[in-house]
């Protein structure tokens, strides 16, 4: 058993009060390589933010738990020889199983999330309360879910969205424990998250998706004030990555993302806690073939994951200070 302590992380408990009181969301970036690791530590030192590392079932895999371990203890050292320490938390994005989140939790996890939304109301209820009463023994905050996001991320795959429950929501936050929770108000996994066909272009001829529910958000704080609100699925899919992947021979059509105003209001409430992957795997593929088109006899990793890992950096430090609000919280 390793703690998350004695690898000097924290968890999400005070993180998530402070942005609750102060009307700003913790940036929650999701990583499973080197690179990826000293983007999010770079840019959230720089601008002065708080930040959860998040690691899905499927990056656990490919990276290795057992580097994953030392990689969030190096993130930590990191941040101090970068000149500033904030609080960082290693998160499980959606761990389907008790076996999964025990066994993070005991290779010095901070917290984790059980997301048992696609099963029967009542066995949700009982997979989250069982992780949470683990989870708790070891100080480790746990993140519930209640309602499905349309998408594909990793493993969880959902063809249709549905809405969180607003009447829900009180009985499934009592009987469980949870502290926090993820709800579903429209956002949605991957670059896909709308078709042009869901969208009306605004009068620059832009793509605007349908908006939030936000009457959804707001009933669900009605009912339990105060208390932390996760979004997932919120990357912007901005136009500058796709338009460069597309020009050296990407393919991703018709990809539209959550405009950044939506979620700058959504942090302002109880959201305390946004979930970006998307647009950090745009911005690397961009930077990565934009080499590979215009150096054709680089074969250096190094020349290319470079400018991949700032391109990165600077799209979390805009993320921090323009859309989170999350920027000199730490």
């Amino acid at each position: 058993m390793v703690s998350y302590k004695e690898l000097g992380l924290v968890n999400s408990k005070e993180l998530f009060k402070k942005a609750v009181d102060g009307g700003y969301a913790i940036p929650a970036f999701n990583f499973n390589n080197m690179e990826q690791l000293q983007a999010i530590v770079a840019a959230c030192v720089e601008t002065k933010s708080p930040v959860i590392m998040q690691v899905s079932s499927g990056a656990r895999k490919y990276a290795n738990q057992t580097l994953l371990r030392y990689m969030a203890q190096g993130a930590v050292q990191y941040a101090k020889e970068l000149g500033y320490e904030i609080p960082i938390v290693l998160h499980l994005d959606h761990g389907d199983s008790f076996e999964l989140c025990k066994d993070c939790i005991e290779s010095g996890f901070s917290s984790v999330m059980i997301d048992g939304s696609h099963l029967p109301y009542e066995e949700n209820v009982a997979l989250t309360k069982q992780v949470v009463d683990y989870a708790h023994q070891h100080d480790v905050t746990v993140e519930g879910e209640l309602g499905i996001l349309a998408g594909i991320e990793d493993d969880v795959v959902a063809e249709t969205h549905t809405y969180t429950e607003p009447d829900e929501v009180v009985d499934f936050v009592t009987r469980t424990g949870v502290d926090s929770l993820a709800i579903s108000i429209g956002t949605s996994h991957g670059a896909y998250k709308f078709t042009p066909e869901q969208c009306t272009r605004n009068e620059q001829g832009v793509l605007v998706p349908p908006p939030l529910r936000f009457d959804i958000l707001e009933e669900i704080e009605k009912r339990i004030p105060g208390f932390p609100i996760v979004l997932h699925g919120s990357s912007s899919v901005p136009q500058e990555y796709v338009d460069t992947i597309n020009k050296y021979g990407g393919q991703l059509e018709d990809s539209i993302g959550i405009p950044e105003e939506q979620l700058r209001k959504a942090a302002k409430s109880a959201v305390c806690k946004i979930n970006i992957d998307s647009d950090g795997r745009l911005a690397m593929t961009a930077a990565v073939r934009e080499v590979f088109a215009t150096q054709p006899a680089e074969f250096d990793p190094r020349k290319y994951l470079g400018p991949a890992r700032e391109a990165l950096k600077k799209l979390y430090m805009h993320k921090t200070e323009n859309v989170l609000g999350s920027a000199g919280k730490a």
